[in-house]
This record gives C-alpha cells, sequence and structure tokens, in this order.
C-alpha cells in the first residue's frame, strides 16, 4: 500500500498519527475481523483500546477528553483503519459525526458528560436518521418528539442505524412540529442505558459489511430530558445539512483507500496466478485492464486530496462534496468490479479481499444520500 507520500495533507504530527494507528490496526484488525463478522459487530474491548491510544475523538478538544486536533486527525485514523478494507468498525459515526454533533451542539453540561466517555470508548454513538420510509428524503421524517411537563416524549422507529446494536447515546431525528416540514426536525440525544421504551431490533443481515453493527431502532413513549436537545428546536434538519460534507468526506477517504488496496491485491494476484502457459501478468489484456484501474485510482486519490485541502482550509461546500462522495464511491465500485474479474473463480470466494471489498463497497452509493440525491445537489448548484 502506498504511503503518506501520496496524502500531501498528512503531515507532521498526522503522519505520526497515522503509523501509530496503522501498526495497532496491522496487528488487531486480521486476529478479529472473522470473529467480528460472526457476531456481527466489533467487541467493546476493541473500542476501549482505541480509546487508551487516542484514536476516539480525535478532533474533539481536550478539554472534553478529546484528542484536542482537527478533522486532519479524524481522517489520518480512518485512512489508517481503511487500509485493510475492513468496515466493521463504526469510529467515522461514534468520532466523524457524532461526537462533532454534542461539541457543536450540546449544551456545556452535556458536553461534559459524554464527550470524556466517548473518547474512552465507554459510551459508543449512534445517529438515527433513516426511517423505514424515510431515507434519503429527511424532510419525510416520522419519528415524532413532543415536548411534556417532564422532558421529551418520542416515539417512532429508525432502520440501517450505524453502531445501533451497541450504541449507548444515539442521536435521533424527530420532528418536533411536523405542520413546518424541513423546519420541524429537531435532534435529541437519547442515553440508552435504562431508557425505557427503547428498543433494538436483531443486527440486520447485510449484503456486505457483516461486521459492522447495523441495527433497527424503536422508541415506545421513550422520555429525555429537555436539556438532551442538541442546538434550538427546529433546527435539525439545517444542522445535518451542515455536517453531511464532512460526512461524505469520510466516505470518499474510505473510497479511495479501498480502491487502491483493490488494485494493490489485484496486482500481486496477477503476478503469481499462471494461465495459458505463464503469469496473468503477462496478457496485453490484464495489463490494460489494470492500467485503467490505476488511472482511475490516481485521478480518485488526486480529487479526494483536493477535497480534503478544500475542507481543512475553508470547509468543503455541500455540491463538491456530493461529487465527491457520488463519483468515489463509482470508481471504488468500477474498479473492484473489474479486480474481482481478474481474480477468477477466486475472486467470488470471501477468503479472498476483493470478494470482500465487492461486496462492502455497493452500500457506499446509497448510505450518505444515494448517488441519485448527490447528483440532484450537484445540479442545482449550475
Amino acid at each position: 500500500m502506498s504511503g503518506t507520500t501520496s496524502r500531501p495533507w498528512m503531515t507532521g504530527d498526522a503522519a505520526d498519527l497515522f503509523a501509530m494507528a496503522a501498526d495497532f490496526f496491522d496487528r488487531e484488525i486480521p486476529a478479529n475481523r472473522e470473529r467480528w463478522e460472526a457476531q456481527r459487530q466489533v467487541d467493546r474491548d476493541f473500542w476501549l483500546k482505541c480509546g487508551e491510544l487516542g484514536l476516539l475523538c480525535a478532533s474533539i478538544p481536550a478539554e472534553y477528553g478529546g484528542g484536542g486536533g482537527t478533522f486532519l486527525h479524524q481522517a489520518t485514523i480512518q485512512e489508517a483503519y481503511a487500509r485493510h478494507g475492513d468496515r466493521s468498525w463504526g469510529n467515522s459515526m461514534h468520532s466523524g459525526v457524532v461526537a462533532d454533533y454534542v461539541h457543536r451542539y450540546a449544551t456545556e453540561e452535556r458536553r461534559r458528560r459524554w464527550l470524556p466517555r466517548m473518547a474512552t470508548g465507554e459510551l459508543i454513538g449512534a445517529l438515527a436518521m433513516t426511517e423505514p420510509s424515510a431515507g434519503s428524503d429527511l424532510k419525510a421524517i416520522r419519528t415524532r418528539a413532543v415536548r411534556t411537563d417532564r422532558g421529551w416524549l418520542i416515539n417512532g422507529s429508525k432502520i440501517f442505524i450505524t453502531n445501533g446494536g451497541s450504541a449507548d447515546l444515539v442521536v435521533v431525528a424527530c420532528s418536533t412540529d411536523p405542520a413546518k416540514g424541513a423546519k420541524g426536525i429537531s435532534l435529541i440525544a437519547v442515553e440508552t442505558a435504562d431508557a425505557e421504551g427503547f428498543s433494538r431490533g436483531r443486527p440486520l443481515d447485510k449484503l456486505g459489511q457483516h461486521g459492522a453493527d447495523t441495527n433497527e431502532l424503536f422508541f415506545d413513549d421513550v422520555l429525555v430530558p429537555v436539556e438532551n436537545l442538541l442546538g434550538e428546536e427546529g433546527d435539525g434538519f439545517a444542522m445535518m445539512m451542515r455536517n453531511l460534507p464532512q460526512e461524505r468526506l469520510i466516505i470518499g477517504i474510505t473510497a479511495v483507500t479501498a480502491t487502491e488496496l483493490a488494485l494493490s491485491v489485484t496486482t500481486d494476484h496477477v503476478k503469481q496466478r499462471e494461465a495459458f502457459g505463464g503469469p496473468l501478468m503477462e496478457k496485453q489484456h490484464v495489463r490494460f485492464e489494470l492500467a485503467e484501474c490505476a488511472t482511475l485510482a490516481k485521478v480518485a486519490r488526486t480529487f479526494l486530496n483536493e477535497c480534503m485541502a478544500t475542507h481543512l482550509a475553508t470547509g468543503l461546500d455541500l455540491p463538491t462534496s456530493a461529487m465527491c462522495k457520488w463519483w468515489l464511491t463509482n470508481v471504488q465500485c468500477q474498479v473492484i468490479d473489474k479486480c474481482l474479474q481478474l481474480h477468477g473463480g477466486y475472486g467470488y470466494m470471501t477468503e479472498y479481499t476483493i470478494a470482500r471489498l465487492y461486496a462492502d463497497a455497493r452500500a457506499q452509493r446509497i448510505y450518505g444520500g444515494a448517488d441519485e440525491i448527490q447528483k440532484e445537489l450537484i445540479a442545482r448548484s449550475l
């Protein structure tokens, strides 16, 4: 795999962080991947180890227990983890999304209550947006939160929730004023321990990403304190829109790293695999296919680096983040499909990295906003 030289934004302490994180993941992921996939989630012990090393909440200020870094450090950890092609660990949601919401929008008391334990791995975060009838169309959210004398009373259900099976803190997108549509959506945090009326469905049986903790969540008269509202009532949709560019950039990092990994393992395979009297790499068709894949991977990395530089400097705008998300995830699927074909029958065996990459990649064109939504966002900016 390529080192930090292909990532001009990864310098100084970020490069040191990458080396430390990569060394840790090199030991932990191969040793645990099969068990994570069988049990459909990462062990809590792994989260705690990551907390001890400072791999959680890297961009949260040190006064709240975080790493005191920026998104650069969060992206660096994501790069180091994604090198293995594993999609089990939900830190991109925990640290890259939920912790950011809490830090930006929670009350000071709630920040000090939740963030330090999120940084140690004692408290795992999830964001509950998607519903059975509301995916990319967030304005169609039906989960309802009503303010009472005792607090917020939440009713509804969410589906496809990352970290849903183990989350201790769930930020729930609720409709607090249905008559106002998008301007009536609010974000309310639910502490799941002893939350009466809160329940989880079984782990969802997905096409890929089997080690990822993905569940349906149910809220039946779940009562939470008024102070658990993030930001102002009715600002939830705007808050989610402001955070989506960073979430889509994280997805882009995973996609590009998987693309590069697919190219690497396939190049190794065709050099070793013999057919028709010699290594596959001697066949012109194979070399041409790899040349296309290498070019796509290079262009994808270059675009990602530009998006990273922009986001670190001024913040990535919504249309460019949409381009980043839809194009990089599509390139990932194109390259992995070509690479699987070059593996022949072995490519269909799940013991091979390319097969896992193939199954895991497809969801990235859906979550974080489907391809069609990204294209609509881009078109509106023209």
